[in-house]
Formats: structure tokens, C-alpha cells, sequence
């Protein structure tokens, strides 16, 4: 309709791209651990270091014509995954930050959009805080939009923001989470 107000994305605009995304693998061998992010065929370009190429690879699931897939690895740089938690009585999003980097080596058995990064404060840290704080596997992933937005966007909402960083510990986040519960449970009782 004429005159209504556009809703746009929260990264319209900026610098950097957003794209569904999940943990694909882990590398936990020599070096720094380092998680691989990918989705089949939906991991949007925008998040993309260089142009995509277009290839078609068999897809030996769903009983389907092989399906043509873009072929990208992430652009490096700060960014943030995150994923929506329903709680029951309320929502949670939690979010990781982390740092994209370049794959150690190609990956030319994985043909499809990918993105490796490392997590902030690491990985174990991290894992244990997505985990303990019920991070879904299924995520966002996104250089376009930072953690002020986030947490602006989760008060608007009306969400908790349970968010993993650099100074993040196991003992603390633990802590956070417990006394958001007791917040959100006084808060709706008012």
C-alpha cells in the first residue's frame, strides 16, 4: 500500500552480507581450532571474499536432479553467528562472536559456499557457552550487522541477548544466563 513504511533487513545497506548458515565441522588438530560453517545450497553471496562461481555437483540426497550450487568461501573480518532459542515461556537469542578467516588449504571436496572462522574468547569456551545457553544448530551468520544492533534489536523484541565473546567465561556466562531467568521471570510477573 501507498505511504506504509518499508521494512527493511537490519544490515540494509551496510557493509559485509548475512546468511543462514550451521557448523558444518570442526578442525581440532594442530593450529587453532577453527569451526567450518556451510548450508548446502543456501548460504547467501553477500558474505562472499570473491565472485562466486556456479558449478553443479551430485547431491545424493533427495532424490533430485543435481542441483547447480554457488562456490565461495567467506570474506575475512569480525563477525557474528547467531541462532533463536524458544524457551517456552520466552525467546533467546544467542549469538557468538567470531573472526572469518581463510581456509588453511582449498576445499575442493566441499563444493559448496562456505565460511571458516574462529571463535571468540575459542572455541571450547565458546562451544560450551552456545551449548549451555541452548544455541540452535541451525544459524545466522552475518558481517554486516555488529553486536550494538543486536542488542538494540533483542530489546525491541523483547528477547534475551545471550551473547559470547572475547571476554567471555564458561563460569560467568553460567551466571548471565541464570540471572537473566530470574529477570525475566520477576519481569513478566509484574
Amino acid at each position: 500500500m501507498h505511504g506504509e513504511p518499508r521494512q527493511l533487513p537490519q544490515g540494509a545497506g551496510l557493509p559485509g552480507g548475512t546468511s543462514f548458515m550451521e557448523d558444518y565441522t570442526y578442525h581440532l588438530g594442530p593450529g587453532t581450532p577453527k569451526t567450518l560453517g556451510a548450508h548446502m545450497l543456501e548460504v547467501c553471496p553477500t558474505i562472499a571474499s570473491a565472485r562466486p562461481s556456479l558449478k553443479v555437483h551430485p547431491l545424493s540426497i533427495g532424490g533430485r536432479d543435481d542441483p547447480a550450487r554457488l562456490v565461495f568461501d567467506a570474506a575475512p573480518g569480525p563477525a557474528i553467528v547467531m541462532g533463536l532459542a524458544d524457551l517456552g515461556p520466552r525467546f533467546r537469542l544467542v549469538a557468538n562472536e567470531i573472526d572469518a578467516v581463510h581456509p588453511d588449504e582449498p576445499l575442493p571436496a566441499l563444493p559448496v559456499a562456505r565460511a571458516v572462522w574462529t571463535s571468540r574468547p575459542d572455541l571450547r569456551t565458546a562451544a560450551t557457552a552456545w551449548l549451555t545457553a541452548g544455541g540452535p544448530h541451525h544459524t545466522v551468520y552475518t558481517s554486516a550487522v555488529d553486536r550494538e544492533t543486536l542488542d538494540d534489536f533483542a530489546t525491541i523484541a523483547g528477547v534475551e541477548l545471550a551473547c559470547i565473546d572475547a571476554g567471555t567465561t564458561t563460569r560467568t556466562f553460567r551466571d548471565e544466563l541464570r540471572w537473566n531467568a530470574a529477570w525475566h521471570h520477576l519481569n513478566g510477573g509484574l
